[in-house]
């Protein structure tokens, strides 16, 4: 199993509005980047712009960011997207066998483990800001010129 892909498509989208500033950013526009569906382009803006990422226009002005990049992580854009509640990026197996010394106990010893593998992820997005995702995607653009 792994994360949603709304994350890497709410980055996805993040970094094309700032790249297309001058351009216009409608959902057509991004889903065409993402190579999705504009509902499902739709849907993650609305979540960007609940938590103050993106400004939507309706219509063919599309949309633009709320922010600058530098105060935009990709912590911010996780927590956006709903890829996962607090402490529950990772669950364990619900009702082991208690008649099992291992099922009895298996909760209680993987269950902070697992929640210090998540701080450490969220901690990790946290020092990463959207100006770097975006300064790497213009540095590899230029590169492949």
């Amino acid at each position: 199993m792994s994360i949603s892909s709304r994350f890497s498509v709410g980055i996805h989208i993040l970094a094309l509005l700032e790249i297309n500033k001058e351009g216009i950013n409608s959902s057509d526009y991004l889903a065409g980047s993402v190579n999705t569906n504009p509902a499902v382009i739709r849907k993650i803006m609305g979540m960007l712009k609940k938590e103050g990422l993106v400004e939507v226009h309706p219509g063919i002005a599309g949309a633009k960011l709320a922010r600058d990049l530098s105060h935009i992580t990709l912590l911010d854009v996780y927590k956006a997207v709903n890829v996962v509640k607090e402490k529950e990026l990772f669950s364990v197996h619900e009702e082991p066998n208690p008649a099992c010394p291992v099922g009895r106990n298996i909760q209680d010893t993987i269950e902070p483990l697992l929640t210090t593998a998540q701080l450490a992820l969220e901690k990790s997005l946290k020092s990463v800001t959207l100006e770097e995702v975006v300064k790497d995607l213009v540095e590899k653009e230029k590169a492949d010129q």
